[in-house]
């Protein structure tokens, strides 16, 4: 593995800040696992994480989507779970789902459920909190639009939020992709970070942007501007 890196980071200034175009570039060139490799994008915030009104929390459809097949779950009832079946959802279900969830039942990546059945769902806190898989509102996955969200998930929306570190780590597409559909996807999710920053975050917002391959090193990005 050492030896692997090394070989990789010939050539590289790691101490450069590259335009997306560029290390976009550099990566899909070096990238050289056995797998399609993710393309992740890295970025430090000048916020307290130990806030919560600080903390920065959303989602964003990626234009090329992101190489993974996203597996959908619905917790609704009556003509929503229809809805939910048309549109795609991979599992369906209602106060059965939830029975099955509470039993460690997951077999899927994102869950998707009707407000009305949320005080039900909630219950399953310490089943789904710890996977990160507990649906709330401030990403949509809390909602009566219900098409219209799996769909989207489907289709390529990533989630993020900073974690403990005031860091966000999120992936951006894969490898195979192109160097111009991961353009697109990566500029995507940092413009829906910028938007994302709190009222209460003073000061500069973005103190630092990496981008990486899974088993590659990271490249520092140009800012365009002072955030």
């Amino acid at each position: 593995m050492g030896k692997r890196i090394e070989n990789i980071k010939k050539g590289l200034d790691l101490e450069k800040k590259y335009t997306v175009e560029e290390a976009v570039k550099l990566l899909k060139e070096k990238a050289n696992a056995k797998f399609d490799e993710t393309i992740e994008l890295h970025v430090k915030l000048g916020i307290d994480p130990k806030k919560a009104d600080q903390n920065v929390r959303g989602t964003t459809p990626l234009p090329h989507g992101t190489g993974k097949k996203i597996r959908v779950a619905v917790i609704a009832k009556g003509e929503k779970l229809m809805e939910a079946k048309e549109s795609g959802a991979d599992i369906v279900g209602s106060t059965e789902l939830i029975d099955e969830i509470s039993k460690g039942k997951i077999d899927f990546d994102v869950l998707v459920v009707t407000p009305d059945l949320m005080k039900d769902v909630a219950k399953l806190g310490k089943v789904l909190g710890p996977k990160g898989l507990m649906p709330n509102p401030k990403t949509g996955t809390v909602t009566f639009e219900i098409g219209a969200v799996v769909k989207e998930i489907k289709a390529g929306r990533v989630e993020f939020k900073n974690d403990a570190y005031g860091i966000i780590h999120v992936g951006c597409g894969k490898k195979s992709f192109s160097e111009n559909a991961l353009v697109e996807n990566v500029k995507t999710v940092i413009d829906a970070i910028i938007k994302a920053k709190p009222s209460t975050s003073k000061g500069k917002y973005i103190n630092s942007v990496y981008l990486s391959s899974t088993m590659g090193p990271g490249l520092c990005l140009k800012i365009e501007q002072e955030i």
